[in-house]
């Protein structure tokens, strides 16, 4: 009986990248996103992780034709850029609905029938953006290290019934992600051009960033993977970057972030 992952997110970018390499893997792959088709190969469902009734339907879908589920990649997330000032609350309470609440409902969705199981899988996608808090990206990596901490918590809980959680940090990764950001550029001028200057760095360190099909790959032996490590980060400086956030005093941190991105 082939093994079975829901990948949301998984027309496009890392989602893709991970769910073809499960597939390669042996695996039954139900790609979930909001396009009307996904990649060949995979069984896509048309579904929006903000809306309960659609994850339900999807999951409920997937259970009547496979009888269980051993994977859960929540990969669907966009992002926004722009000074906190300026950003309108809706916009950032938007972002948090698909990228924090999004995993949310899916694992709520999921999480009973893997304990009935007796095992399970659930990677969420996080970022180095969580333990490196971005100027101007201050929504995206509020919403990542809520991934981070959500994770690690829900790990614990979920450790007697067989089930295995963990996030994933990737750092720049070149995909569509750049060109789908939603800029708020309002206010740059007050702020001297650091708008302008910190996102431009940013999609610079994209667009030249580590090609999805490396993350896909690192993620896709992440799910298959039974251990209780609860945060993983792909690629060596992205590693030693997060290991500086461990051991550096906070201010002397925060200055050096802030040369980078908020000059």
């Amino acid at each position: 009986m082939s093994k079975v992952a829901i990948v949301t997110g998984g027309s496009s970018g890392i989602g893709k990248e991970t769910a073809l390499c499960l597939h390669q893997a042996g695996y039954t792959v139900y790609e979930l996103s909001r396009r009307a088709q996904g990649p060949e190969g995979l069984c896509h469902i048309s579904a929006d992780v903000t809306k309960e009734e659609q994850v339900q339907a999807a999951v409920k879908q997937i259970m009547e034709k496979e009888g269980h589920i051993d994977v859960l990649v929540n990969d669907a997330g966009f992002g926004i850029s722009g000074a906190v000032e300026f950003t309108e609350t809706e916009s950032a309470q938007r972002l948090f609905d698909v990228n924090f609440f999004g995993m949310v409902r899916m694992n709520k969705a999921v999480i009973p029938l893997m304990r009935q199981a007796g095992h399970g899988r659930i990677v969420n996608l996080s970022s180095v953006g969580a333990p490196v808090p971005l100027p101007f990206q201050t929504y995206y990596s509020a919403t990542k290290a809520a991934v981070n901490d959500y994770t690690m918590a829900l790990a614990n809980e979920l450790r007697p019934y067989g089930i295995t959680v963990c996030a994933v940090q990737p750092g720049d990764i070149h995909t569509g992600f750049t060109a789908a950001r939603e800029k708020v550029q309002v206010g740059d001028d007050i702020y001297n051009g650091r708008i302008g200057r910190s996102v431009s760095r940013m999609e610079h360190d994209e667009t030249t960033g580590m090609n999805p099909s490396v993350a896909g790959r690192f993620i896709c032996r992440v799910a298959q993977s039974t251990s209780h490590h609860p945060l993983y980060t792909i690629g060596f400086s992205y590693k030693a970057a997060v290991f500086l956030t461990k051991i550096l005093p906070a201010q002397l941190l925060n200055w050096m972030i802030g040369l980078l991105y908020a000059k």
